[in-house]
């Protein structure tokens, strides 16, 4: 079958050499996503000016927060597949994936009409500076249109992914960002759209996307092939999906919550020092996404072992994801700082812009691989099944002790640095606990 040539046996052969094969496109996608979305940013600042930078910026914490717990249902989709493929079992297979769909397009008519809605008020909450106020509104509105199309791709992505194809997703993806930045340079440089231009912009290249994972699903000659007439919701696998979906979402979006506190207190800071932060923050983006790359493969690989039985490869595959994840976390995050006042001119030529992105990429950047390490932990734990343990060990590890930070800490010594530095201390208090974690349920794996 033509599907085969992109899935992948996820559970015999050798663990770091699939585990290398299986994440280069997943290093390769996220790194495209974030150049396009760089584009985006050097767009804006550059020719509509930091105002606009800091309108997109402004908006990125509260829509992570309000994605965030419908993503995490393609985690639960991901990890659901990824059982049941490992364990031969195709009728429940097919049914999980027309489920995922179903689940991914009711989800972003939601997600739409809920973003649309709270867009003004929220970022009002969070004292976006008057002045950047507007222009994010519009952005925000804009793209919560395209939220359908978003959500479909990810959900999609996510079956792909769970039988060890991460390859189309990055074609299509490539596709629809080479169109995204065409259309960024027709909206806003020749037609003056602004941050309007850049946000219509993103939701036609993710429409394309979308489009491409959907025809390939219909079209595929596996187990996961797509039967649009038969698109329904089954109730065992809605459960199945939200235990593991639901804490995964509820734990991104509650660390989102601490993000949006964190760029409120950054907002204080006034419209030069979000642009640079919204700088910044785009460019630890890549490193990011490279790192996360490894936190899917731990969820896809942990769950086809589990589906097929294969206990014995799951301490194997998290070692070789934890020492791949740290190399590329503190290599990338090294050489990002070491060119930071580089990096940052592309997006800003605002002296001031690039010296407060610097003052965050010292902290953040030289530290990431923290994050990095972290995120692999979880992946292997919802791979494993268990999802509400690791999402309270984030909450209390992450969230809680960065909300406590802000409102003591910071506080007393309101400075940048001081906001900064609640992020690498909570990845190693975070990642700590969920290594003891994964070590209780290892033994008692091996117990039974």
């Amino acid at each position: 079958m033509a599907d085969k040539r992109y899935e992948m046996d996820l559970v015999s052969g050798p663990i770091l050499k699939k585990v290398l094969i299986f994440t280069a496109p997943l290093i390769a996608s996220g790194i495209l996503q974030l150049l396009f979305n760089a584009a985006d940013m050097i767009v804006a600042g550059r020719f509509a000016g930091s105002i606009a930078l800091a309108a997109v910026g402004a908006t990125s914490s509260l829509i992570n927060l309000l994605i965030n717990v419908f993503l995490g249902l393609s985690v639960g989709s991901n990890v659901a597949i990824a059982h049941f493929y490992g364990a031969k079992m195709n009728r429940e297979v097919s049914e999980t994936v027309h489920t995922t769909i179903a689940l991914s397009l009711i989800s972003g008519v939601a997600l739409s009409l809920i973003g649309i809605a709270i867009a003004s008020p929220m970022l009002r909450i969070m004292g976006t500076p008057e002045e950047v106020l507007p222009h994010s509104v519009s952005y925000m509105r804009i793209y919560f249109l395209g939220m359908p199309v978003m959500l479909l791709y990810n959900f999609g992505a996510s079956i792909l992914r769970a039988v060890g194809d991460t390859r189309r997703p990055l074609y299509y993806l490539t596709l629809a960002g080479v169109v995204n930045v065409i259309l960024n340079v027709i909206f806003v440089v020749v037609f003056g759209m602004g941050v309007k231009g850049v946000a219509l912009a993103t939701v036609l290249s993710q429409a394309i996307s979308a489009g491409l994972v959907l025809r390939v699903l219909v079209k595929s000659e596996s187990v996961i092939r797509l039967d649009l007439k038969a698109l329904r919701l089954y109730r065992d696998k809605v459960i199945r999906i939200a235990k593991v979906g639901l804490p995964a979402g509820f734990q991104g979006a509650v660390f989102s919550i601490s993000n949006v506190l964190i760029q409120s207190s950054v907002n204080s800071f006034g419209a030069i020092a979000v642009a640079g932060n919204t700088a910044a923050m785009n460019l630890e983006g890549f490193v990011y996404n490279s790192m996360n790359a490894f936190h899917q493969t731990a969820i896809s690989f942990t769950g086809q072992n589990m589906g097929a039985r294969q206990y014995g490869r799951v301490k194997k595959i998290l070692l070789s994801c934890l020492g791949s994840v740290f190399i590329t976390g503190a290599v990338l995050g090294t050489l990002a700082y070491m060119c930071g006042g580089t990096l940052l001119s592309f997006y800003s030529a605002d002296a001031q812009v690039i010296a407060y992105g610097l003052r965050r990429m010292e902290i953040i950047m030289l530290s990431y691989f923290l994050c990095g390490i972290m995120d692999v932990m979880v992946g292997t734990l919802r791979g494993m099944g268990y999802s509400i343990m690791p999402m309270f060990v984030s909450l209390m590890g992450a969230c809680v002790f960065r909300i406590i930070w802000i409102f003591t800490v910071f506080k007393i010594v309101r400075t940048p640095e001081c906001l900064y530095l609640s992020y690498p201390i909570s990845w190693a208090l975070t990642f700590t606990v969920h290594l003891i974690c994964f070590i209780f349920i290892a033994k008692r794996r091996l117990r039974e």
